[in-house]
């Protein structure tokens, strides 16, 4: 089964703007010793208690290597694995932004990438918006972040409902789990898994040219299949998924 879910939209709103004083570019950095526990996560059952705020009781940041070119981030219960993000990554993470609301930064906050293992100070599985404190707090006392925020106007993506409605597959296992998004972007597919709409367009901002919006109004977590042929790609398929409006398409199909 295949349906769409709503066209990109091209508008202008105002958004909130985050604006980053000079950062101290120094910070500890801690080398992860051989055998140590993060090399082999313990992944415990039983989800964070949802009204934690959990900090970085352990975490251990080093320049990533030059010729990496694998990146994302890995969660093992209370235990975190960033690999080759910059702090621009970091910070669009953290605080559900665009890089393009990123702005008056030293330019080293896109240029240089690190490798960070921690460990949270509370036992379970954290859920997105506490990993989102976690960064947010280390952003604060290992990166000297500092910054305020303004209004600014900015064109943006909406992801809205199509007519007809959504025909999307409810995710029916335990909701504690985190969301997850797997798949190239180069190859024209992605795979999104328990992602609520909020997190779907938080995910899709690293792919996109600009910030994305959820405006469906749907509640609940979802999974599905989001198809695209890349603009650089030569098909002789007879119907293509296009380049400018991605297809989802239900796991159920």
């Amino acid at each position: 089964m295949t349906t769409r879910i709503g066209r990109p939209a091209w508008i202008k709103e105002l958004v909130l703007l985050v604006a980053l004083a000079a950062c101290d570019a120094s910070m500890t950095i801690a080398q992860p010793s051989p055998g140590s526990p993060e090399q082999h996560p313990v992944i415990p059952e039983a989800p964070m208690p949802a009204d934690a705020h959990p900090s970085f009781e352990i975490a251990t940041i080093k320049p990533s290597r030059p010729d990496d070119t694998k990146g994302g981030f890995q969660v093992g219960g209370h235990r975190l694995l960033i690999q080759n993000q910059s702090v621009n990554d970091l910070l669009s993470f953290a605080y559900a932004i665009h890089q393009k609301q990123i702005v008056d930064g030293p330019s080293w906050l896109d240029t240089q990438k690190f490798d960070i293992v921690g460990q949270a100070d509370i036992d379970g599985y954290a859920n997105l918006r506490q990993i989102q404190e976690m960064l947010q707090k280390l952003l604060a006392t290992r990166f000297n972040l500092r910054f305020h925020q303004e209004k600014r106007e900015l064109s943006i993506y909406a992801i809205t409902v199509a007519k007809g409605g959504p025909k999307l597959t409810k995710h029916t296992e335990a909701s504690n789990g985190l969301p997850t998004q797997s798949g190239s972007p180069s190859s024209g597919g992605r795979r999104f898994t328990n992602n609520t709409m909020s997190d779907f367009a938080l995910g899709m901002q690293a792919f996109l040219d600009r910030p994305v919006v959820d405006q469906t109004g749907l509640d609940g977590r979802f999974d599905f299949v989001l198809t695209w042929t890349p603009d650089d790609s030569n098909t002789d398929s007879p119907n293509p998924a296009p380049a400018s409006s991605p297809r989802f398409r239900s796991n159920s199909a």
